[in-house]
């Protein structure tokens, strides 16, 4: 079943071929017809409908200027089953935990309703989020929606589910060792593991509650980054929750990006998954990218810390009491995870700490080194009789790409890539450095129209790569640009990489004259305030970003040029890119007649 984009979605309600109500029903219907296994509890039908039709009359009233102010009005969405939501028992997949139904939305879901989404139910799990397969639950297993003789992946396997076949545009999910990731690659699907902290986990049941992060399923990476945009934000009642700082990563342009491969690869004798990787690399060389091996031996180490070191009495702390009352509806692979989090010592924690810290060392230097870490989703996909042979060995090969990421601090987001020579789903994930979201969101969402561009169960054909939207600021301060730093010229990168949105496009007030500091060798522009009558309106954009990263775009601003204040056509005035009058004399070139930095550019020959 072919479900909307985001962007259809929206479309069809603005254009009124669509209706929420309409939007609802088909993820109802949906719902009954696929694998009764991915979800644990929906709301009732008749409820979901009455809160779609109130939408419907809101958007009648309103009129389509709703949707801009509501990006997700009108869309449903799945929760894992870890994740609070108001009205529906949080079971972490284990019966006997849920007491009652959640009081309130964990913080994350409240983000997404207040822009207009509508929460569909909850899915299933590896029960305490503790697994990659989808095999460890009471609920059932959730069958892989290619090849039900193999596994869906876990432990968001619901969540997976229910996107890859079409029953909703997107679904939560939680990722700790690659539980946001390993299920997408296993579904031909986009997984976005943001920064940790970046969104809050309140209201998750903790697994490793120091590396816990909500993740994001959706069909195609720009959905993925269009909900991730709208959840972020800082929780001042999350100890763990912090504000974006400026990445390291910045995308101009794909020929020349440094991609880092793990040297060696490992696949387990999966030549299936070998030979799509392959296939995934060939294609990203044709797209100019330059490849360099990277030693990988210091980010399995990382890796092994997570469930072979003493971070699983995280999972222990989070859980651990509960399991040793031995409930009944308890998975015993699971459990026994689990209670061996009561074993490690104090000093054994302490060890692992500072072994840890020096391959944080390893990998603040890997990112010098290469822009974007490459590696295959999962490095094999192993069948459920696999699993019912032995439910430990093929889950603990599952994470073999996944399992350092969260300890090491970085972000990554998995998409589809070419399918196996068996019609197999075989994702790749970009990793890059914490905060780094937004690169690895716009780079995925280029990716994936040529790796794969028929995403899903269905393998829904998906069209051209949009342009996404710059993270909403928390704190937000603006920066009036005026010449290179404007849309897409030359210096815009500085706002991107700080995840700037522009606001609007205007004029100064008819005070200002604009040179060209370096005559027709367009380089340096200066806007100088000469007041009336020789100042004449100038083209500029208002730019906005959060104040954390003000400092650091402000470092990058070199003299005679400077951020001063700068008057609007409208009366009103904001911080911008001023300059010293001292500098425009020499070979500094007036260019005010032609009204602004884009005229100018236009004017040299070509």
């Amino acid at each position: 079943m072919n479900t909307p984009t985001l962007a259809e979605i929206r479309a069809g309600l603005r254009d009124g071929t669509a209706s929420v109500r309409s939007i609802v029903a088909r993820t109802l219907d949906a719902a009954s017809t696929f694998a009764a296994s991915a979800w644990i509890s929906r709301f009732d039908d008749a409820l979901l409908l009455q809160q779609a039709e109130r939408r419907d009359a809101l958007l009648r009233e309103r009129g389509p200027a709703l949707l801009d102010e509501l990006p997700l009005f009108g869309v449903p969405f799945a929760v894992k089953d870890n994740i609070d939501v108001a009205g529906l028992p949080t079971t972490a997949a284990c019966p006997g935990f849920a007491l009652a139904p959640a009081a309130a939305n964990a913080p994350l879901v409240q983000r997404l309703a207040d822009a207009g989404a509508i929460a569909v139910g909850k899915t299933n799990l590896d029960q305490f989020a503790t697994g990659l397969v989808g095999t460890r639950s009471p609920y059932g297993t959730v069958p892989n929606p290619f090849n039900s003789t193999h596994v869906s992946g876990g432990s968001s396997s619901g969540s997976a589910y229910v996107v890859a076949t079409g029953q909703v545009p997107f679904a939560l999910g939680t990722d700790t060792a690659g539980s946001g990731r390993v299920p997408a690659g296993f579904c031909n699907i986009a997984g976005l593991k943001p920064t940790k902290g970046w969104f809050s986990s309140r209201g998750v049941v903790p697994a490793c509650r120091s590396l816990d992060c909500i993740s994001v399923f959706a069909l195609t990476p720009d959905d993925a980054w269009s909900v991730a945009r709208v959840g972020a934000g800082i929780d001042e009642l999350d100890a763990y929750s912090r504000a974006a700082t400026p990445p390291a990563l910045r995308v101009d342009s794909i020929a020349g990006l440094r991609l880092g491969i793990p040297e060696p690869l490992e696949f387990f004798g999966d030549h299936l998954a070998e030979r799509a990787f392959s296939s995934a690399i060939e294609l990203l060389e044709g797209l100019g990218a330059r490849f360099t091996r990277v030693p990988f031996e210091p980010l399995a180490r990382a890796a092994s810390l997570l469930y072979e070191g003493p971070w699983v009495a995280e999972r222990y702390a989070a859980v651990g009491t509960f399991l040793d009352g031995n409930p009944a509806d308890a998975d015993p692979t699971v459990a026994a995870i689990v209670r061996r989090g009561k074993t490690p010592l104090a000093h054994e924690l302490f060890a692992a700490q500072y072994e840890l810290q020096s391959l944080q060392r390893h990998a603040e230097k890997l990112w010098r080194e290469i822009d974007v870490l490459v590696v295959p989703t999962a490095p094999t996909h192993p069948t459920l009789a696999e699993l019912r042979d032995d439910p430990v060995e093929p889950n603990r090969r599952l994470g073999h790409y996944t399992n350092f990421v969260n300890l090491l601090d970085m972000a990554a987001h998995a998409l589809p890539g070419p399918l196996r020579d068996d019609g197999l789903p075989a994702g790749i994930t970009l990793i890059g450095p914490a905060f780094s979201d937004f690169a690895l969101a716009q780079l995925a969402a280029t990716l994936v129209r040529t790796l794969q561009p028929n995403v899903g169960a269905a393998r829904r054909p998906i069209g051209a790569a949009p342009r996404l939207a710059a993270y909403a600021p928390q704190t937000p301060v603006r920066i009036v640009a005026v010449g290179a730093h404007m849309d897409g010229l030359a210096l815009n990168w500085q706002f991107q990489e700080r995840a700037a949105r522009l606001v609007r496009k205007t004029r100064t007030a008819p005070r200002y004259r604009l040179y060209s500091l370096t005559g027709t060798r367009p380089t340096r522009p200066g806007l100088v305030h000469v007041g009336d009558p020789a100042g004449r309106a100038i083209e500029v954009e208002v730019w906005e970003m959060d104040a954390a990263h003000l400092g650091s775009f402000i470092t990058l601003v070199g003299a005679p040029l400077a951020i001063g204040t700068v008057e609007l056509a409208d009366g009103s005035s904001e911080r911008g890119f001023v300059c010293e009058p001292r500098a425009v004399d020499g070979e500094a070139l007036d260019i005010t007649s032609l009204g602004g930095w884009r005229a100018f550019l236009a004017s040299l020959p070509r």
